[in-house]
């Protein structure tokens, strides 16, 4: 089983909406068979359906086993998250 979150958000610098993936969550006896590519493909054609100019998520540093998906369908960016 696995689930996802995401939502259409506008953007200042594009008039094309841009789309957040809040969470992705599997199994943990199911990780590895292919349901977070699954979800997240699932996602971009969604956004894709919406019109949507870009796709992006945050994870942690040391979260190696979903960075080595996200390494394959996405491309990693140099942003910093700040938070109060």
């Amino acid at each position: 089983m696995g689930v996802s979150t995401y939502l259409f958000h506008g953007h200042t610098w594009q008039p094309e909406p841009r789309c957040y993936l809040i969470d992705l969550f599997s199994t943990p006896k199911l990780r590895g068979k292919g349901i977070g590519r699954a979800l997240i493909e699932a996602v971009y054609e969604k956004a894709d359906e919406y019109g949507c100019c870009q796709v992006y998520w945050l994870t942690q540093d040391f979260n190696e086993a979903a960075r080595r998906l996200y390494d394959k369908v996405a491309k990693v960016t140099p942003f910093i998250k700040y938070q109060r």
